[in-house]
């Protein structure tokens, strides 16, 4: 219901917003722009749909590969008793368990394509033992969020970007993403819990959360002994290393259990297309509310009207510059990934407002696109508390990436 009212609201206030610059300000064309971006943002959301459909073939014919495999079973032995009490709803050695654990761990390598499809497998898998097909369960709703509050490791993407634009250090944002990150994952964690009355204070939760705490300082650790090129270099490697390791693993561990490892990438794809296009609408109604908000001004009207409020406040307010990216980047991941390179184009990739927004940029992710696809995949239309629990990751997510990059660029 909260997506329903923001969705209303998208549509609302861009329509009082331009009638205001028509009326006011003789903005004949605003109105044009409007009707534009609508038709604009409809063949966005049909276009990404489509090219969903490859990858979303690609990654289910492999996890169909790892199922037969046994492999999806063996990761869920090992993430089971922390999931467990994170997804208590959920039956224990369910297949989902593996498939969020891909899904998490893409995230993490900051791989968003690869991330996609093991999510919607997922979601798709959890619908199964949900009582409520139109409705997010418990269970759905703490994935979503883990995914919304885009714990990265290795921010990849984004210190591709920084290098086209000759940054002296495309890497600098490495530790500063990875920090504000991590508020915004604690953040949406807690969120979820409290309202869903999930133990934090358990043993085991406490035990694989210091595990990974360790794991990221060492990573951490080794990867600061390392120059820019180097740091760069070894990046990418762990990342696509990773990724392409687990695919021999999966196919490997088929072959031992006598598999036919082509026949069963076959029967996994298949259904990749089925499913991008069940998004389509989904996608298309959000990206198009987006579309008009963004077309009308009213966007801008609300990052002005932020930067008045901190002058008076005598705040420095040389983070406003980077409030278009954090502003739209629960929206929107390629609107955010668009205002994030404008910001560089304007201020410099390596003044405070770039390296900041590039902060921004991998501090969360985009949770309205994720709650579109995730949730429109399998049909729910009742998305319970995932919103306000997303938009909480997100909010702590930014501010932290504003105080951290203060911190660090400042």
């Amino acid at each position: 219901m909260v997506l329903n009212y923001i969705w209303i609201a998208f549509f609302l206030i861009a329509f009082v917003v331009a009638l205001i610059r028509l009326l006011f300000f003789q903005d004949m064309e605003i109105f044009s722009e409007l009707v534009n971006s609508t038709f604009e943002s409809a063949s966005t959301g049909f276009t990404i749909s489509l090219g969903l459909t490859g990858v979303l073939t690609l990654w289910l014919g492999f996890m169909k590969i790892a199922e037969k495999g046994g492999m999806v079973t063996l990761m869920t032995r090992a993430i089971g008793p922390f999931f467990n009490r994170l997804f208590p709803t959920l039956p224990k050695n369910h297949p989902a368990y593996g498939s969020m654990m891909m899904n998490l761990a893409a995230n993490m390598l900051g791989l968003d394509n690869a991330a996609t499809p093991m999510g919607l497998k997922a979601m798709k898998e959890m619908q199964t033992v949900n009582d409520q097909k139109d409705t997010a369960s418990n269970a759905q709703i703490m994935f979503l969020v883990l995914n919304t509050s885009g714990l990265t490791i290795i921010p990849v993407s984004i210190m591709v970007y920084r290098a086209q634009f000759n940054a002296a250090n495309p890497a600098d944002i490495f530790l500063p993403i990875l920090l504000a990150t991590f508020f915004s994952t604690i953040a949406g964690v807690i969120s979820v819990a409290v309202v869903q009355r999930i133990k934090l204070l358990d043993p085991v939760i406490m035990a694989y959360l210091g595990g990974m705490t360790a794991l990221v300082g060492a990573l951490l650790w080794g990867l600061s002994r390392l120059d820019r090129e180097q740091l760069r270099v070894v990046s990418l490697l762990i990342a696509n290393l990773t990724l392409f390791s687990f695919i021999i693993v999966f196919i490997v561990r088929a072959v031992l259990k006598k598999v036919n490892v082509y026949e069963a990438f076959i029967e996994g794809g298949k259904e990749g297309f089925s499913i991008a296009i069940k998004i389509i609408p989904y996608l298309i109604a959000i990206l198009v509310s987006i579309g008009v908000f963004r077309a009308s001004g009213a966007m801008d009207y609300l990052i002005d009207g932020v930067a008045w409020f901190f002058t008076q406040l005598n705040v420095d307010t040389r983070f406003v510059d980077a409030l278009p990216t954090a502003l739209m980047k629960p929206l929107s991941g390629s609107g955010a990934r668009g205002m994030m390179i404008d910001t560089m184009n304007a201020h410099g990739v390596d003044s405070f407002a770039g390296r900041l927004a590039s902060t921004v940029q991998g501090a969360t992710d985009t949770t309205f696109y994720i709650i579109a696809v995730y949730f429109g995949s399998v049909g729910i239309r009742n998305t319970r508390h995932a919103v306000p629990c997303g938009l909480i990751a997100d909010f702590t997510g930014i501010i932290a990436a504003i105080f951290i990059g203060y911190l660090f660029f400042g």
